[in-house]
């Protein structure tokens, strides 16, 4: 397909979850963080979850590097946080309160649920990889209506 406009407006029919995706950087234990809409559960035995970062990503290399990973849902009144883990650079955490999942991966302060996991592969595929990650701990923090994703523009749904 040569269209990439025309096969990305296309897709954006398609709604989708937004999960910050965070990490430790190895050396120093600075904070790293992506925002995707590409988080999907896989297996139930073994638990893995899989997210496709851009391998144009600069947040992605520093979570890759930590081995592990953590998964925040964020809820309809976390538009900000998205905007935050959206853009390249910057301070990414200015602000926003987090705690250390057992992965030393942030959790972040009002996300609906957290995922920690550990890096269990990496594929390449085109200009993303499929991240596969292995459970290690999850919970439900803040029950509330999702942070949707659709036509190119942040939706919410009733709950």
């Amino acid at each position: 397909m040569d269209d990439a406009v025309r096969f990305r407006r296309v897709l954006g029919h398609y709604p989708t979850g937004v999960v910050v995706v965070t990490g430790i950087e190895p050396d120093g234990g600075r904070p790293a963080g992506l925002a995707v809409g590409s988080f999907t559960s896989v297996s139930l035995a073994p638990a893995l979850v899989a997210f496709l970062p851009g391998r144009d990503s600069t947040s992605w290399p520093r979570i890759r590097a930590s081995g592990a990973f953590c998964a925040n849902v964020l809820g309809a009144d976390q538009e900000h946080v998205c905007r935050a883990f959206a853009g390249r650079g910057g301070e990414k955490f200015a602000g926003l309160g987090w705690r250390p999942a057992g992965s030393g991966s942030p959790v972040l302060d009002g996300a609906i649920a957290w995922i920690d996991c550990d890096i269990e592969t990496v594929h390449r595929a085109g200009d993303h990889d499929i991240v596969v990650g292995r459970v290690r701990a999850l919970d439900l923090e803040n029950p509330a209506p999702p942070l949707i994703f659709h036509q190119g523009g942040y939706a919410r749904v009733a709950a």
